[in-house]
C-alpha cells in the first residue's frame, strides 16, 4: 500500500530507512554539462578532468541509474587530486517544461544540514561554553529523560527519543497542507507524546528530534538564531557563499523544480515551494555544488575546529547497516566520510574520501524510492564502484 509514506523518508536524509516504490517514469536523457561557474583558484580542485575512458564509463553508470530508478536530474562532482575531476549534469530540470539540468543550480540539501548544525555545536565546545556531556535539561525544558541524554546522545543519534516524524499526526498535518510554517517546539511536540524507545546511549535510531534540539542548544547558548550563528561561524568561516537556512520557503535562483510522492494519495507532486521549516537544523538548508565540494573536505577534516574536537565528532559508532557508521553528526560509508540528505523533492550525497583526498559530491530532483532504496545512494554506489572499488558507498549487503 503505498498511500502511507513511511516517517523516516518524511524525516531529512532518511539514512537507513526503508521506502515505497518509486513511480515516475524515466525521463529522456540531455547531452551532459560541465561545470564551468563559481569555481575558485583555492579550492582543491585538480585543473584537468578525468581521462575520457574514465569518464565514459561514469556518464554510463550515471545514465543507467537515472533511466533505471526514473530520476529527472541529476549533477554529480568528483574531485580526485593525482586523476582529475569529473562534474556533470544529465537529464531535466522542470518536467514541465524540458528544461536540461545543469550543474549551476542551488537545491534543498535536506539532512546535510545536520553537519552545519552540528559543526555549529562543536564551535560551542570550542569555546567552552558547553560540553558534549551535559544533559540536554541545562539548556531545553521538559524532554523526557532530559536530564540523563546528553548532547553527545542527541548528535550521535542515541537519544532513545521518539522521532517526531514518525507520529502519525505530523505526518497527516504536514502532508495536508505542505507550504505552512512550524516552529521547532510544534514539531518536538510531535515526538514528546510518545515514549522514549530505549535508554540513552544504548542503540542507534535516526531521528530529526535530536538535532532540532540541538539547534535550539545553539541559539540558547549562543544568544543568536541558528541561522545567524551559522552565516557567523561556520559558512562565512568555510567561504560558502551560496549555502542558507532560509526562514520559510524561499529558495534561491537558479533551481530545479522537486518532485515526490511524499503526499497523502502517494501520487507525484512537485514540492518545490513547500516549506522546509518542519525540517530546521535537522534539513532545511540549501547550498550548491560549488559551495558542497568545498564543505565535504571542510566537515571531514575539521578545518573549523580543533583537532581533539574533531576527533571526538568522528569516533564512529555502529548504525545496524553493513558498512556505516555514525559520529556526531557525521557518517562513515565505505570509508567516505560525510552525510546524504533527502527532504521531498530533493536527494543530495556530499562525501570525502581521506585516504585519496576525493570528493564526491551528487545533487537529485526527486527523493522517490526505488525498490525501498534511495536513488541519491545507487548513483554514488555506482559511482564508487568504478573509481574507487575498495572504498564502495553504502555497499550492497550480500544475500544469503
Amino acid at each position: 500500500m503505498r498511500r502511507r509514506i513511511p516517517a523516516r523518508r518524511v524525516l531529512a536524509a532518511a539514512l537507513l530507512a526503508a521506502s515505497v516504490l518509486a513511480s515516475t517514469a524515466a525521463t529522456p536523457a540531455t547531452a551532459a554539462q560541465t561545470f564551468t561557474t563559481r569555481q575558485s583558484a583555492d579550492d582543491d580542485c585538480p585543473p584537468h578532468e578525468l581521462d575520457h575512458a574514465l569518464a565514459s564509463r561514469l556518464d554510463k553508470a550515471i545514465e543507467t541509474v537515472r533511466r533505471q530508478t526514473g530520476v529527472p536530474g541529476v549533477v554529480a562532482g568528483l574531485w580526485m587530486p593525482g586523476k582529475g575531476s569529473y562534474v556533470r549534469a544529465t537529464g531535466i530540470a522542470d518536467k514541465a517544461t524540458g528544461e536540461p539540468m545543469n550543474t549551476d543550480v542551488f537545491v534543498r540539501i535536506g539532512s546535510e544540514t545536520k553537519t552545519f548544525t552540528v559543526t555549529a555545536l562543536l564551535e560551542l565546545v570550542d569555546d567552552g561554553r558547553l560540553g558534549l556531556d551535559d544533559p540536554i535539561s541545562a539548556y531545553v525544558r521538559h524532554v523526557p529523560n532530559g536530564s540523563r541524554i546528553t548532547l553527545r546522545h542527541l548528535a550521535e543519534m542515541r537519544s532513545g527519543l521518539f522521532p517526531y516524524t514518525d507520529d502519525a499526526d505530523f505526518q497527516h498535518d504536514l502532508l495536508s497542507d505542505p507550504k505552512r510554517s512550524f516552529t521547532p517546539q510544534q514539531v518536538l511536540a510531535y515526538g514528546f507524546k510518545h515514549k522514549n524507545t530505549f535508554a540513552p546511549g544504548t542503540q542507534f535510531q535516526y531521528s530529526n528530534t535530536n538535532l532540532t534540539l540541538l539547534g535550539l542548544v545553539v541559539e540558547k547558548v549562543s544568544g543568536h538564531r541558528l541561522t545567524d550563528f551559522l552565516e557567523k561561524r561556520v559558512l562565512r568561516p568555510g567561504r560558502l557563499s551560496h549555502t542558507l537556512l532560509p526562514d520559510g520557503s524561499e529558495f534561491p535562483q537558479p533551481h530545479p523544480r522537486g518532485y515526490t510522492n511524499q503526499t497523502l494519495s502517494g501520487a507525484v507532486a512537485d514540492s518545490t515551494d513547500w516549506n522546509p521549516s518542519w525540517s530546521w537544523a535537522a534539513g532545511g538548508m540549501i547550498s550548491d555544488l560549488h559551495d558542497l565540494h568545498r564543505w565535504a573536505r571542510i566537515v571531514a577534516t575539521g578545518t573549523l575546529l580543533r583537532p581533539q574536537t574533531q576527533a571526538q565528532r568522528l569516533k564512529m559508532l555502529p548504525t545496524g547497516h553493513p558498512g556505516t557508521s555514525y559520529g556526531l553528526g557525521i557518517f562513515k560509508s565505505g570509508g567516505w566520510i560525510g552525510h546524504n540528505g533527502s527532504i521531498p523533492g530533493y536527494q543530495t550525497v556530499t562525501v570525502y574520501l581521506p585516504s585519496k583526498k576525493a570528493t564526491l559530491v551528487l545533487m537529485i530532483n526527486t527523493d522517490i524510492a526505488y525498490q525501498g532504496q534511495e536513488p541519491s545512494s545507487l548513483l554514488a554506489r555506482a559511482i564508487t564502484e568504478i573509481v574507487t572499488p575498495d572504498n564502495v558507498y553504502d555497499r550492497a549487503a550480500p544475500t544469503q
